[in-house]
C-alpha cells in the first residue's frame, strides 16, 4: 500500500486550501458537502488525522469518523425526511476508492429513487442549500 499523501484533495479541504461546504466539525473529524452528490444531501465525513483509508487506520481513528458519521447519517435522514441512508466507504483503487483520504460518503435515500451516476458537479446554490438544511438538523 502507498504512503498517505498530504497534498490530496482532502489534506487540502482540511488546512483551507480548497473551499468546502462544512456541515459538521469537531476537533477529530469534519462533515462536508459533495460537490458531485449523488443524492440531495451527499455529504461526506473524513477524520482530521492523516490516514488512507479503512486499511491503516488507527481503531481510535475509526472510532471518532465512525461517530461522527452515525451523527450526520441521523442528521440527513432528519432533514430530508428520507425512508434511509446509504453509508459507502472504498478501500484502494480497486475497492473504489478514488481519494486517497479515508472518507465515508453519507446519503439521503428514498424508496423508489435511484442515485444519481457519479462524476456529476453539483449545483453549488442547490449544495448550500442542502448543508443549511443538514445543520438545522443537528441544533
Amino acid at each position: 500500500m502507498a504512503a498517505y499523501d498530504p497534498d490530496n484533495i482532502f489534506a487540502k479541504i482540511l488546512r483551507g486550501e480548497i473551499p468546502s461546504t462544512r456541515v459538521y466539525e469537531d476537533d477529530d473529524t469534519l462533515a462536508f458537502m459533495d460537490i458531485m452528490p449523488r443524492s440531495d444531501g451527499h455529504l461526506l465525513v473524513i477524520p482530521k488525522t492523516p490516514c488512507r483509508n479503512l486499511l491503516d487506520a488507527t481503531p481510535e481513528q475509526l472510532a471518532v469518523v465512525m461517530s461522527t458519521t452515525q451523527k450526520l447519517a441521523k442528521a440527513v435522514v432528519k432533514a430530508f425526511n428520507a425512508d434511509g441512508v446509504t453509508v459507502q466507504q472504498f478501500n484502494e483503487a480497486a475497492g473504489g476508492q478514488e481519494v486517497f483520504h479515508l472518507h465515508f460518503h453519507v446519503l439521503p435515500r428514498f424508496e423508489g429513487v435511484s442515485l444519481r451516476a457519479p462524476g456529476q458537479m453539483g449545483d453549488f446554490d442547490l449544495i448550500a442549500q442542502h448543508a443549511e438544511k443538514i445543520k438545522a438538523s443537528l441544533a
